[in-house]
């Protein structure tokens, strides 16, 4: 019973937010959130607030974090071998991709939480990041004999700091808008929702290539 009442909070806060969004209804969204129970980082598959964060920015992290064990669950058992095949001359690899994306995450990490311009980082971040940034040539000649657990980490340790971040900053920050965005006015609810469903298309391109790896 427990259970049911916590996924029925659930998605009433989801079903509220909605209509606050649309401004379809005027209650308080502070008052729905206080009513919520939190989430642990366990609770996986509920989206939703997650304790340690303000509301939006809970329910923003528990999205990506399920995402992110999506993307783990689906390379965590590649050879070295697997996770540099490139299906054409033009493909990038699994391995390529998964740097790929700590590379993005870091990206965002500097212009939203340091409030960087994009691409005026450090030579030294450049000199690490830019490479599985962009892909392409160089990803394919300089991303390869990596095992997983090194990809792993790197997504990992870009992640526990995105986490810390987050924990500082509240639903106020995640609302700010940036008017100067390439493709127009966006919050960074937006950039960062960005962030995970450019992971989910990553992860859609990673289970087409292992479908098709050599036996």
């Amino acid at each position: 019973m427990k259970n049911q009442s916590e996924n029925n909070n659930r998605r009433n806060f989801l079903k509220s937010s909605a209509l606050l969004t649309c401004g379809l209804v005027s209650i308080p969204f502070a008052g729905i959130a206080n009513e919520l129970p939190s989430q642990t980082e366990d609770s996986l598959y509920i989206i939703g607030p997650m304790d340690g964060y303000d509301p939006q920015v809970g329910t923003l992290l528990s999205t990506m974090n399920m995402m992110r064990a999506w993307v783990i669950n689906s390379v965590k058992n590649l050879t070295v071998e697997q996770l540099d095949f490139q299906i054409d001359e033009q493909s990038n690899s699994i391995g390529a991709m998964l740097l790929h994306l700590a590379a993005t995450e870091k990206y965002y990490q500097l212009h939203t939480f340091d409030g960087l311009e994009w691409g005026t980082w450090s030579e030294d971040i450049k000199a690490e990041w830019d490479i599985p940034s962009g892909l392409g040539k160089l990803g394919r000649e300089q991303i390869i004999g990596n095992e997983v657990g090194y990809y792993l980490e790197k997504l990992k340790e870009v992640r526990e700091y995105t986490k810390k971040e987050f924990a500082k900053r509240g639903d106020k920050w995640l609302m700010e808008i940036d008017q100067d965005w390439p493709w127009g006015p966006t919050n960074n609810y937006c950039k960062w929702f960005h962030v995970c469903e450019h992971e989910s298309n990553h992860r859609g391109q990673m289970k087409f290539i292992a479908k098709r790896l050599p036996s």
